[in-house]
């Protein structure tokens, strides 16, 4: 039975999720400190070519530490502790991150420990990231996020009408404006935004997050963030992405609500799930949870979420799928009429059934992100996908 389960978790044909350790170097990006990956030397090039579209265009300190077979043999974690203080100090960066990959965990790497001692050479805030390389981006971003903010997030006086955006990385949404389309659909709403969190915001814009009177969070690598400032601001929160029309104006009308009444809302969640037939969409919990809303919403259609495992689905609706492995991902495709996913999905969708390529850049990197569409409150009509 145990060699059935684990080969049952096993992939013959699609692709694997961004790692955690992708997780924490996207959710770092932008944000001036320098992120260290324990691992071999080469590995960061995973990270460069496949997850990171900002690569070529926007400066950041990602390092490998170039892990031996000697190092990890005989536990040399001097070496490393010798060339992030030598790199600290000519680089100048805000922070140090160092977070791990399959091999540390293996011999067991105190990255506690190490950031401690970092800290006190280097003077720097630095923070020691337990990742391992077997877990989703979500988790690794999550972790960043809230190491991050419980270090710079500082004590504000609230202001009303303002909302801080969590969850932002190009795993989830690519470089195709749709950050900048929340932002202004935000601020003509009459929101003020303080801060995205972590894409288009200064360092100092993040500090400040504490002013925010509600925050919305798009992506539940934001969650662990949410739940943080409002247990130490009380900012109530709201999940979800203004996809589409009606759905836009369904997740304002939440925000409204939770700044007013203090509780968090997860809109996206109260759509009517069909147990089989309609339309299914594959993905992260929130944006593809809020895409299928749209969909609802705008093209009067059932649809329903399928969330990999792999995801750590945290906000679906009661009827929406959780799908482990690959015989059963094609056997919810075999029940849906029409499947909304990343087109390296494809090859386990059963004939028959209609497959609509909707790319994941956390799925299938750069290969598809031409294709991926800015839907934020744009109204979604059955022509754009001929439903």
């Amino acid at each position: 039975m145990r060699k059935l389960l684990i080969m049952k978790q096993t992939a013959r044909i699609i692709s694997i999720y961004a790692s955690d350790t992708a997780g924490v170097c996207s959710m770092l990006y932008e944000l001036g400190g320098m992120t260290v990956v324990h691992d071999a030397s080469g590995c960061n090039s995973t990270y460069s070519t496949h997850d990171e579209p900002r690569w070529y265009q926007q400066d950041s300190m990602i390092y490998i530490s170039a892990l031996t077979e000697t190092d990890a043999i005989l536990g040399n974690d001097a070496r490393l502790v010798d060339d992030m203080v030598r790199a600290a100090e000519e680089l100048k960066p805000r922070f140090l991150a160092l977070c791990g990959s399959p091999m540390p965990m293996m011999i067991g790497t105190d990255f506690d420990a190490l950031a401690m001692e970092l800290e006190t050479k280097t003077g720097l805030p630095v923070f020691g990231l337990h990742t391992n390389g077997m877990n989703s981006y979500l988790q690794g971003a999550s972790d960043a996020l809230c190491a991050y903010l419980k270090r710079f997030c500082t004590d504000t006086e609230k202001q009303k009408r303002s909302v801080n955006i969590i969850g932002a990385t190009p795993l989830d949404f690519s470089l195709n404006g749709s950050i900048s389309s929340i932002k202004t659909w935000l601020s003509g709403n009459g929101y003020d935004v303080v801060s995205c969190m972590a894409m288009e915001s200064a360092p100092e814009e993040i500090a400040m997050a504490g002013k925010a009177a509600v925050n919305l969070v798009i992506s539940s690598c934001g969650i662990a963030a949410a739940e943080y400032l409002k247990n130490r601001f009380s900012i109530p929160y709201v999940t979800g992405v203004p996809y589409g029309k009606a759905f836009a104006d369904e997740l304002l009308l939440s925000l409204k609500k939770a700044e007013e009444q203090g509780i968090c809302f997860s809109p996206h969640t109260g759509r009517t799930v069909p147990d089989k037939g309609g339309i299914s969409v594959v993905g992260e919990s929130i944006t593809a949870s809020s895409f299928a809303a749209a969909l609802a919403a705008d093209c009067g259609v059932p649809v329903r979420v399928l969330c990999p495992a792999a995801l750590q689905p945290a906000v679906l609706a009661p009827g929406d799928r959780v799908i482990n492995c690959e015989d059963q991902i094609s056997a919810e495709f075999s029940e849906s009429e029409i499947v909304f996913a990343d087109p390296l999905f494809e090859p386990v969708c059963p004939a028959g059934v209609r497959f609509i390529r909707y790319p994941h850049e956390a799925f299938s990197g750069r290969c598809f992100s031409g294709e991926i569409k800015n839907h934020i409150c744009r109204e979604l009509k059955r022509e754009m996908f001929s439903l």
